[in-house]
């Protein structure tokens, strides 16, 4: 890896001494090594600032290009950068403050099943389920153990489904990236509200399509079940027992 002094640094770079001496003590460029009195700086920090020049020409100011790359240098997610995290999850449902203890055996297979889909954990021998759209209907439901096992029922059901549809909504993220900004471009400043609005309506689609097809399967299944459960007791001679009886 290749080596420069400030001066080489800002000629190869083509940004002056001044405005490196500037990054670096506004956080945007990475210390250089140290040998004696001399800093030494290589083919990273080269890179930084062809990326610092770039995100400029976007529109971003300084601060905004400290906290990317302040950001990056702890592992945060690419999504959290541009701020996109919110849009793309919406806000986390998570919550050990809300979260509800339920009247479930914790050592139980559906308990066990709840802490492992995330929906739960064990808190001081009780089970204390995390969503709270879910603490709040098993706390008021007249058999909480039923209705954590329907609950572990209802995500193993969805998984897969869910996944395909996850797996959809980021497909075509990309694609809406790719075309609206270019794929190995960062978005100007101004671009990542539309980029918000356009991944909130995606995100609406999507459990747009999830309710209306659950509601449409469910009143399919119903039927069924209702119909079986007539043929059931009419081939049983339940009704005209009942009609006799009556």
């Amino acid at each position: 890896m290749a080596e420069y002094r400030l001066e080489d640094l800002a000629r190869v770079s083509g940004v002056s001494a001044r405005n490196i001496r500037a990054y670096r003590e506004r956080g945007l460029l990475d210390a250089p090594r140290r040998v004696g009195r001399s800093a030494l700086y290589d083919d990273y920090h080269l890179s930084q600032l062809n990326t610092i020049s770039h995100l400029l020409r976007k529109g971003y100011n300084s601060a905004h290009i400290a906290e990317f790359f302040a950001s990056m240098r702890q592992g945060t997610d690419l999504a959290d950068i541009l701020g996109l995290q919110r849009a793309v999850l919406g806000p986390s449902k998570k919550s050990h403050n809300n979260s509800t203890s339920v009247t479930v055996d914790p050592d139980s297979d559906d308990a066990r099943k709840l802490v492992e889909y995330g929906l739960a954990e064990i808190v001081g021998g009780k089970l204390r389920v995390n969503d709270s759209a879910a603490a709040e209907i098993l706390e008021r439901s007249p058999d909480q153990r039923l209705y954590a096992r329907a609950l572990v029922r209802f995500v193993e059901a969805a998984a897969k489904s869910v996944d395909d549809l996850a797996e959809a909504f980021v497909a075509s993220l990309v694609e809406l990236y790719r075309t609206r900004i270019g794929a190995n471009y960062l978005p100007y400043a101004d671009e990542l509200d539309e980029i918000r609005r356009i991944v909130q309506d995606y995100r609406a689609l999507g459990e747009n399509v999830i309710a209306a097809r659950f509601d449409q399967a469910t009143r399919r299944h119903i039927v069924t079940s209702a119909s079986d459960y007539t043929a059931g007791i009419l081939l049983g001679g339940a009704w005209e027992h009942w009609r006799r009886g009556a």
